[in-house]
């Protein structure tokens, strides 16, 4: 993926994986279970944004698991990165995997994500799997910085969903990725404010 991460991040990688897999069994944070498959479908998946992030802080909302935002905080420890999720139970794991891997640039939020009221927005909004895109910018771009952007991660290429944006927001760029080990088709949407009409 030709992707330079600190010394320390596979090993916190390995161990988040671990966490992951120990608390699943009692909250069901995931629906996969074999290792392999953690691997390509969560870590490489939420890896695969890093090279496409530009500066500044970021949300990661709907957080779940802590995908993508916490292999996003292992690989980017100089980024400040909100994992928000108003499901107490899987905060309640984004707390203790924060506190475990040492993550000191990662705050968790329990909320909803329409309620949260951060005191400083956030350069980049992302979710993965959170809702459909007109749902994610009527829910969460109040997050979004002025000059900031909203990344989806998806599937297959939501042309439909790209449809229906409100005329507020517009699609600044769209990626298709190549995730290792992952056969699924994979894509980023970047949205961003659309220039008011006069």
């Amino acid at each position: 993926m030709h992707l330079e991460m600190p010394a320390a991040s596979v090993d916190q990688l390995v161990n988040y994986l671990d966490l992951l897999t120990k608390w699943n069994q009692v909250y069901n944070l995931t629906a996969i279970r074999e290792e392999a498959r953690l691997v390509s479908h969560h870590v490489l998946d939420s890896l695969a944004v890093v090279s496409h992030l530009c500066d500044g802080n970021i949300v990661d909302v709907g957080s779940g698991a802590g995908l993508p935002g916490i292999p996003i905080a292992i690989a980017r420890p100089e980024r400040a990165v909100a994992l928000l999720d108003s499901n107490h139970k899987k905060a309640a794991f984004l707390k203790q995997a924060a506190a475990e891997l040492g993550l000191v640039n990662t705050q968790v939020v329990t909320e909803r994500v329409e309620s949260y009221r951060p005191m400083e927005s956030f350069q980049t909004v992302i979710s993965r799997a959170f809702s459909d895109l007109a749902d994610f910018v009527k829910l969460a771009g109040h997050l979004c910085a002025p000059d900031g952007i909203m990344i989806a991660m998806k599937g297959l290429h939501p042309h439909d969903e790209i449809a229906q944006l409100p005329a507020t927001w517009k699609v600044a760029n769209t990626v298709h990725l190549k995730i290792p080990q992952l056969e699924a088709s994979r894509h980023l949407v970047f949205m961003c404010r659309a220039p008011e009409l006069t």
